[in-house]
């Protein structure tokens, strides 16, 4: 889920509040989708989650001068669907092992939760990191590890020999190692968990 800036983000909440429909058009258009995800992660359902989203934003605009955030919109709009989705679930006669677990523990979603926003924040600084390092060494770095094409592959891709490929991906992994340093300790303690383990790539020794 994308990462706006802190103070950007306090600027669109206030002109929500103030009834600005260019605020709830920009938040709609920046969380929309990624709402979207989270909530299938839960129910399993398109149509349902695509509607439980909608009814967020619907209350969200509905509710607007009345909103009290006490994190950030992006936070609460996260634990909004989570519990919209939880709730489709508890009214819809759904019998399945997954339905039952949730259900029955709802409180093991919140570490998902959780990490699911690190995860988001995680991509979001892993793309940026990307657009500092030198091109030759993002670009090999993300043949490999988005593109999962091997070291051959990306070697005749880009018309360099199977070393070359090596010492720049080398190369981009310590490069990122520091832009993401204040990942790392919190990468190692989480990895066990579904989303972060989706990212355990970009430290090769997790």
């Amino acid at each position: 889920m994308t990462k706006l800036p802190p103070d950007y983000e306090n600027l669109l909440v206030q002109k929500l509040k103030n009834n600005d429909t260019p605020a709830f058009t920009a938040i709609f258009k920046e969380y929309y989708r990624d709402l979207v995800r989270f909530s299938f992660s839960i129910t399993k359902n398109t149509d349902a989650s695509e509607e439980l989203v909608q009814d967020v934003f619907l209350k969200l605009w509905e509710n607007r001068v009345s909103l009290i955030i006490h994190s950030s919109l992006r936070s609460y709009l996260l634990k909004t669907v989570q519990n919209a989705s939880i709730d489709w679930l508890r009214h819809t006669n759904i019998k399945n092992k997954y339905a039952s677990l949730v259900l029955q523990y709802p409180e093991l979603l919140e570490n998902d939760t959780e990490n699911y926003i690190f995860q988001s924040e995680l991509e979001s600084d892993l793309l940026a990191a990307l657009k500092k390092i030198p091109t030759p060494y993002s670009e090999a770095f993300s043949m490999s590890r988005v593109e999962a094409l091997n070291y051959n592959q990306i070697a005749e891709k880009l018309g360099v020999s199977v070393r070359t490929v090596e010492v720049r991906i080398g190369k981009a992994l310590s490069l990122l190692r520091e832009e993401l340093k204040d990942y790392l300790l919190t990468l190692l303690l989480l990895s066990q968990f579904f989303y972060i383990s989706d990212l355990a790539y970009i430290i090769p020794f997790i």
